[in-house]
């Protein structure tokens, strides 16, 4: 594997990891609710910006809401990042909101009310075998 590839995952996890931490433990803004997940970090090359992609359990108006208490956050999580972790720079953070994981729940649930199921295939490729 590449050297520079490896850095930055390593790179990513951490912030992932210690964002995590200040968001859940110390960030006291009531906008943003317990269930707000950061799914993933992509920090650029040279460490001067941040891409946050943030998971909320809760409803558009809760979501937007969290969003701005996020960006209105940043000064003091960037604060707190660069206390906690030591990288040349820190970088510029930037919220996005991630609704990945609540599609692929609406995803799922549409397919187990067509009745597609693993179970279902099994038996149809057993019984063509058969013949």
């Amino acid at each position: 594997m590449n050297r520079k590839y490896i850095k930055e995952t390593r790179v990513n996890g951490e912030v992932q990891k210690e964002l995590s931490r200040i968001i859940r433990e110390e960030i006291k803004d009531p906008r943003i609710p317990a269930m707000t997940s950061v799914t993933d970090v992509e920090v650029t090359g040279d460490l001067k910006y941040a891409k946050i992609y943030i998971s909320v359990l809760a409803g558009s108006e809760e979501k937007a809401a969290c969003m701005k208490g996020l960006k209105s956050a940043t000064p003091f999580i960037r604060t707190k990042l660069a206390k906690t972790i030591n990288l040349r720079n820190t970088p510029e953070l930037t919220f996005v909101l991630d609704e990945s994981i609540e599609y692929g729940v609406e995803m799922s649930k549409k397919i187990a009310a067509l009745g597609i199921n693993k179970d279902d295939n099994d038996d149809a490729e057993t019984d063509d075998d058969e013949e």
